[in-house]
């Protein structure tokens, strides 16, 4: 049965696919609590919130038994050019990757439904109170990298995360170890130093963090480094001799729109709203606004601008026009 299911989700166009006991994550809450209690989370509030629900997926599936991860590739097929230009994250001009990742999961569900009475299960994609990438580790498809993020052992850490909780009773998989051994590429790499120690993450440090969140805090210390990004990061993953092995996704879900690959700098500085429409239309990038991404710019353009290496601008204000200078 478990094999069956495994051939389904691979049929669905997920990478890879396994199964881990619903047994709770005990040997994660000291770390948990730590990371919780040094207010690494920003101003991401939910994490502490529903802490016991991510670590004990009893309390969100009564009688849950097994615990089901897939990966979805979605390494782009061609990368956008960064000579003269503005850079975007990888995940950033694809197509809002939750919704999609769910449609493909629910006939994955209604499958495992027919394989007994009174068989439950609730999928989660980036949603919910899931410690997706511990799950993941768990499932043997990956393991947590020091950058914090899931990294297979065959094709790297471009990957999506989805979640199936159910209360059909399967055989786990050996959950996988960490590869990472003495390399800390990823924590040299990154320009902010929110990679601070192994498999941490200073969240408030993150250029993902500072530039995809609505609101989010910019610390300084992030301005000066965002070294030309403007939403989304993808240095530390860049970095890792593991993505060697990525491979192009044939979901055409996730490819680029064609328009940004003939985008430079002046083309962002100028960006309208129609050109923002049309070339995020269904992403992230869409659903944060068009005012976010051009107070990104901005602050990228200021701070590398003909200014003193040792000043930095104050960062444009969230929701200012674009071209307007900061009070």
């Amino acid at each position: 049965m478990k094999e069956q299911i495994r051939q389904q989700a691979i049929n669905l166009g997920f990478s890879v696919c396994g199964f881990a006991s619903a047994a709770p994550l005990d040997n994660l809450k000291k770390f948990y609590d730590g990371f919780l209690g040094e207010h690494r989370q920003a101003a991401m509030g939910y994490l502490e919130r529903y802490a016991a629900q991510r670590l004990d997926p009893s309390l969100l599936l009564s009688g849950v038994k097994t615990v089901i991860a897939v990966l979805m590739n979605y390494y782009p097929p061609r990368l956008i050019p960064e000579e003269d230009n503005f850079i975007l994250s990888k995940y950033a001009p694809a197509k809002r990757y939750p919704p999609f990742i769910k449609r493909r999961l629910e006939p994955l569900a209604r499958f495992i439904a027919t394989t007994g009475m009174d068989i439950r299960s609730k999928i989660y994609v980036d949603s919910g109170p899931v410690l997706e990438k511990a799950w993941a580790q768990r499932c043997g498809v990956g393991w947590q990298g020091k950058h914090t993020i899931l990294i297979n052992p065959k094709a790297g850490s471009y990957f999506y995360i989805g979640i199936i909780l159910t209360t059909l009773d399967l055989e786990p998989d050996p959950a996988e170890t960490d590869h990472c051994g003495s390399c800390s590429r990823c924590m040299d790499a990154c320009p902010t130093g929110a990679i601070d120690r192994p498999y941490q993450l200073d969240i408030s440090r993150c250029i993902t963090y500072c530039t995809s969140v609505k609101n989010a805090v910019m610390p300084g210390e992030v301005l000066r480094n965002l070294k030309g990004r403007i939403y989304g990061c993808d240095i530390c993953q860049d970095v890792c001799p593991y993505n060697r092995f990525a491979t192009p996704t044939l979901e055409t879900h996730f490819h680029p729109h064609e328009a940004l690959f003939k985008m430079r700098r002046k083309d962002w500085l100028d960006l309208s709203r129609e050109q923002f429409d049309l070339i995020f239309a269904g992403t992230s990038v869409e659903e944060k606004g068009y005012e976010h991404l051009m107070r990104n710019i901005m602050n990228v353009s200021l701070i590398t601008s003909s200014l003193p290496t040792d000043s930095c601008p104050p960062p444009v204000p969230q929701g200012s026009a674009p071209g307007q200078q900061p009070s």
